[in-house]
């Protein structure tokens, strides 16, 4: 299977600035809004859904009843 191609700078900074305007321009996440946008288009360019992690990184379910189940971290602007 042939590798996606490179994600340009022009395109990261285009989406990082789309997601600052549509989380309602926030100060003082320009990095993270900068590696969310990267990790965007990486997943589409990959064929997989911004968000979700890879089959091989994710972990394996907790059977039930021996663990509570975690609440997820809270998005930024979510």
């Amino acid at each position: 299977m042939p590798s996606p191609p490179d994600i340009t700078f022009e395109e990261i900074r285009e989406r990082a600035y789309d997601l600052w305007e549509r989380h309602h321009r926030p100060e003082g996440f320009s990095i993270e809004l900068w590696l969310m946008a990267e990790r965007e288009l990486r997943a589409e360019r990959e064929g997989r859904r911004p968000g979700r992690p890879e089959p091989e990184t994710a972990p394996a379910p907790a059977e039930p009843g021996t663990a509570k189940a975690r609440a997820p971290l809270e998005r930024i602007a979510s």
